[in-house]
């Protein structure tokens, strides 16, 4: 197969889908920046449910050279309309750079959320913009699971 040939077909199959990649997820993930950090968090439920843990996942790179930040401080937080706040502090995990936090909201609705962090004590916290994030009905009280 000659070069041009090649490229001919591969460009074919990027075009159609064809290049082995299989269905595309949904982005969940929420991004934020600091003025010296790049920071990705994830959570296990997309959107959460009220009154259940919602595990976060915090990824933190230097926002200059990319760099995992390593063993930082940080926490995750939340405020709803009622003016209701919670928040958990990171726990470094054993993947380079990530950081684990759990919220329980209290109710559904709409929160506000947030992170705080830095690279040691020694620095100031450094605060993410903060986002919104729709929070769904949990369970009702003496139900064992949810209805489709």
């Amino acid at each position: 197969m000659t070069l041009a040939l090649r490229f001919r077909w591969m460009t074919w199959a990027a075009v159609l889908g064809l290049g082995g990649c299989g269905p595309s997820q949904p982005v969940t993930d929420q991004r934020g920046w600091t003025d010296d950090f790049d920071v990705r968090i994830h959570s296990d439920v997309v959107p959460p449910f009220a009154e259940e843990p919602t595990h976060y996942t915090v990824t933190v790179r230097d926002k200059k050279t990319r760099q995992p930040i390593v063993n930082g401080q940080g926490r995750i937080f939340a405020t709803n309309a009622d003016r209701h706040s919670i928040y958990d502090g990171f726990v470094y995990g054993p993947e380079v750079g990530t950081y684990h936090a759990t919220l329980t909201f209290l109710t559904a609705g709409e929160w506000a959320m947030g992170v705080q962090f830095r690279a040691d004590s020694t620095q100031p916290l450094q605060r993410t913009l903060d986002w919104r994030q729709l929070i769904r009905p949990g369970l009702e009280p003496g139900a064992t699971e949810r209805k489709p």
